[in-house]
């Protein structure tokens, strides 16, 4: 059986998926200014909203703004 998720559904996996990504790459107490990781968190969101049918976002600003959200809770969670 194939589980269909409506967009609500859908956009809060997403949400889901994007924290797991985010937090395996803020692991790393540097994470945010090696280009190496970036690029890496930015080929893993690519493939995230490719595999929950979005198409490939390719503005700098989607993923600078995940960034700056992943800092900002990392800093507010304490």
């Amino acid at each position: 059986m194939i589980l269909m998720l409506n967009e609500d559904d859908k956009m809060i996996e997403l949400s889901k998926e994007i924290k797991k990504v985010v937090d395996d790459k803020a692991k790393y107490t540097d994470w945010s200014t090696r280009e190496d990781i970036k690029a890496n968190l930015q080929v893993d969101l690519i493939i995230l909203l490719d595999q929950f049918g979005y198409p490939p976002v390719t503005i700098d600003d989607v993923y600078k703004e995940v960034l700056e959200q992943a800092e900002n809770f990392k800093k507010y969670a304490n």
